[in-house]
């Protein structure tokens, strides 16, 4: 088969759509698909990425840019044959693009929300994304032929809105990092943040985004004693700065229990950490978590990601958000070695369930049935 992927971006600021399609997109073509991974940004000029599995083509973007406007993109998707048409996330214009080409060429289309239509995330501004339902992608959820959602919870809140359309249940899959890799991390990490050698680290590695909770779980880790444990804060700057959030930490006096680095251009810290925490108003998936069960680091979240099965693997705790204090609290004071064979039991599951074989396999099957 031939398969068109749009994704509006491959830049990491974009969080995990960025990382989880072009590795969904290589998986595909890794089981024999002949797969087009299309996105935009912006540059000025049309370029292809030539160091992948799928063909990689990036389109510049055009006014208005926030909508992710680009008609060489549109002109690419309604000319190009293809046996079907997958778009990764919504409220932008490569969803419309998307959606005329299936129809003019007569093919599936199949969109994976990517967390867009889950809870927290579905409400929040609602009327922008009221606006671009009607005007911006009108039509295009009723068009769909099917729908990917990366977890049971996600496939749930589809059906929940109405939608009748088949789903595929795929999850993302996670790398497991060589011990070589987490070594290099743990480096780069104890240079850049020297209390860490010396000191039980739990981390925060995501998008400084409301939807999060990060202000939040700041305000929780400063409300009780933590002993000698550090709360690190790692990812990528949106709604917060690292340096507005360090100046109100110094400015609580805090600064001896609380880091924060902008991650950008520096590897993941999962090696430096004996616990990870993400108290998120909604997840998808939450590629974050599964990459830190991977690097072998247990988990405190909220039971608004899909994570509930890290109590049956007894690798980490997955809690409503009124009980993650207690949670927290429960982790902070579990010894370091019982935490280390719990994120060892964590990496183990990933290893076993998480794989981009498995996900690009069933999303082959589903690509066929829609036919």
């Amino acid at each position: 088969m031939r398969l068109l992927h749009i994704v509006p971006s491959l830049e990491e600021r974009h969080g995990g759509p960025s990382k989880s399609v072009r590795s969904l997109a290589n998986a595909l073509a890794g089981q024999g698909d002949q797969v087009d991974l299309l996105t935009t940004s912006d540059e000025p000029q049309k370029k292809a990425i030539v160091t992948d599995a799928a063909k990689i083509t990036v389109f510049p973007r055009a006014a208005p840019r926030w909508l992710t406007c680009s008609p060489q993109l549109r002109q690419h998707l309604l000319t190009t044959p293809a046996d079907c048409i997958h778009n990764h996330a919504l409220w932008l214009l490569p969803l419309n693009y998307a959606a005329k080409a299936a129809k003019k060429n007569a093919v599936p289309l199949v969109i994976s929300p990517r967390g867009m239509m889950s809870g927290w995330a579905y409400q929040h501004r609602r009327w922008r994304k009221r606006i671009s339902e009607l005007f911006v992608h009108p039509g295009a959820f009723s068009a769909a032929s099917g729908w990917h959602a990366t977890s049971t919870q996600e496939a749930d809140d589809i059906r929940a809105l109405g939608f009748k359309q088949p789903i595929c249940v795929s999850p993302n899959g996670v790398p497991i990092p060589t011990d070589e890799e987490l070594a290099s991390a743990r480096t780069t990490w104890h240079q850049l943040c020297p209390t860490t050698t010396s000191r039980p680290v739990a981390l925060f590695y995501s998008r400084f985004h409301r939807k999060k909770r990060l202000k939040e779980l700041i305000a929780l880790w400063l409300k009780e004693p933590r002993g000698d444990w550090l709360l690190l804060i790692a990812g990528v700057q949106e709604d917060y700065t690292a340096t507005e959030l360090s100046a109100e930490i110094t400015a609580a006096g805090a600064q001896d229990k609380i880091a924060v680095f902008d991650g950008n251009g520096l590897p993941a810290p999962y090696a430096i950490a004996s616990l990870f925490v993400l108290p998120s108003h909604s997840e998808n998936f939450g590629l974050v978590i599964a990459e830190a069960l991977a690097a072998g680091v247990p988990i405190a979240v909220t039971n608004t990601t899909p994570w509930e099965g890290v109590a049956n693997e007894s690798c980490g705790w997955c809690v409503a958000w009124e009980n993650f204090p207690a949670a927290l609290d429960t982790a902070l004071a579990t010894p370091l070695d019982a935490l280390k064979l719990m994120g060892q039991r964590g990496r183990a599951w990933a290893a076993r369930e998480f794989s981009w074989t498995m996900a690009a396999q069933k999303l082959q099957g589903f690509y066929r049935q829609l036919k």
